[in-house]
């Protein structure tokens, strides 16, 4: 009689399943963004610069949720939560950098599309999860999604016992606070104004911009945006109908005039009763009037005024940048000074002052093999696909002076502020030699 023998792993095989094992734990994806292969050559500090979107995804209100379960029905709950999550977000060219309680944190190497059509899945996702829990007795749970582009330091921190591998970098906490920012509104996905600019295409998405937000840290406010393509079809046939007037609406409260903005904001809720955002200004409109307060200072039409903070040290950028920065303090002017004679002369000047500045920086990033300058280069378009915008509105004979004043404030003025302190700046980082070097955007 013979036996069978005993089956023995080879040590490739046991290699195989090692490594299989730590993947559920640091993705090779990860890896492979870092330059490793093998998880056994990871070094502590192995860093890599790299453009990428981060996803910050939350359930609402999973505090108060939580108390009414057991601890085993809590990691029950969360667990049946987060298995239907990140399957989707893998589909989507996701990576999951970490779990954080009920909060998920995804990156988006490749495109921030991925991750806005990412975000819309786990949304179908979400309801198909939703009808299950309805069915068990459970009830429905909402979750919140903040969406984020921009280069980040991606690597290994830790100690010689215990390592992670993260992304660091503003980008991070920016998409952090605008997960946080959907509870204020209660819509579900808000993504940056880094993002927007981004995007290979913006006209497929349901996109309008809903707020400036100021971050801690950072020098300039930050314009958030809605993400809409998941609301019923209904309300998001309505809420483009009511752009118009919901963006005069937000021009009247950011620069002070909440009654003007509060009658918009009416009007608008009397055609879309279920605009959670609208209520929400409403609200604050309400109460300012309570509190006799008016915190946002009233428009004045002279804009930003150069700072020694928007300094490079390229001597022809800066020059550049004045210039445009000028040209667009005069068009802010001659809007709130009703002289719209002047306004077709300077949007001329500002284009031309534009293509002049633009084309020196992506000249520059050439001749020094910027890695991040195809990224850079794309964010030059979309100011003139946004000064193509505003042309047009000008051109119907918008009255609102208001309203176009502060489109121009936040189409322009503000995305030069914030592509010179942010895009610009890191570019003037490459050159002195204070840049990670790494593979560049993509």
């Amino acid at each position: 009689m013979t036996t069978a023998p005993i089956a023995k792993h080879q040590p490739h095989e046991r290699l195989s399943e090692t490594e299989l094992a730590y993947s559920r734990f640091v993705p090779r994806q990860f890896l492979h963004l870092l330059g490793v292969k093998d998880i056994r050559a990871v070094q502590l500090g192995q860093q890599v610069e790299q453009s990428m979107t981060i996803l910050f995804s939350d359930i609402r209100d999973f505090t108060s949720l939580s108390e009414s379960m057991s601890p085993q029905e809590n990691f029950n709950f969360l667990n049946s939560y987060l298995v239907q999550m990140e399957p989707v977000i893998a589909a989507h060219g996701g990576i999951i950098d970490k779990y954080i309680g009920d909060a998920i944190m995804a990156l988006f190497p490749a495109s921030p599309d991925d991750a806005l059509r990412c975000s819309l899945a786990m949304l179908a996702k979400l309801d198909e999860y939703n009808a299950g829990r309805e069915r068990a007795g459970y009830r429905p749970i909402k979750i919140g999604i903040g969406i984020n582009t921009g280069i980040v330091i991606l690597g290994t921190v830790g100690g010689e016992g215990r390592m992670d591998g993260t992304v660091i970098g503003d980008a991070v906490n920016l998409a952090s606070r605008l997960e946080r920012m959907t509870k204020e509104y209660q819509v579900p996905v808000l993504i940056s104004e880094y993002t927007l600019c981004s995007l290979e295409n913006v006209k497929p998405w349901s996109i309008r911009f809903i707020d400036r937000t100021h971050v801690r840290g950072k020098h300039d406010d930050q314009s958030v945006y809605e993400v809409f393509d998941a609301d019923p079809p209904a309300l998001r046939v309505a809420k483009k109908s009511t752009l118009n007037i919901f963006q005069q609406a937000l021009a009247h409260y950011h620069l002070g005039d909440f009654a003007t903005a509060s009658e918009h904001f009416s009007r608008c809720l009397a055609e879309v009763p279920d605009d959670s955002a609208v209520r929400a200004y409403l609200q604050r409109c309400e109460e300012f009037f309570l509190a006799k307060t008016h915190p946002l200072p009233a428009y004045d039409g002279t804009g930003f005024v150069w700072q020694a903070a928007y300094e490079l040290g390229i001597a022809q950028i800066d020059t550049a940048h004045r210039s445009l920065l000028a040209d667009l303090h005069a068009l802010s002017g001659a809007i709130h000074a009703g002289t719209r004679e002047l306004t077709s002369p300077i949007l001329a000047q500002i284009q031309a002052a534009a293509a002049h500045s633009f084309t020196l920086e992506e000249q520059l990033m050439q001749e020094q093999a910027y890695p991040f300058a195809d990224t850079h280069a794309l964010q030059h378009q979309r100011f003139f696909e946004y000064f193509s915008e505003l042309q047009a509105e000008m051109e119907r004979d918008e009255d609102d002076r208001i309203y176009l004043g502060f489109r121009v404030k936040t189409l322009l003025t503000d995305w030069l502020i914030n592509h010179i302190l942010n895009a610009d700046r890191h570019f003037f980082h490459h050159l002195s030699g204070r840049t990670v070097r790494g593979k560049g955007g993509k």
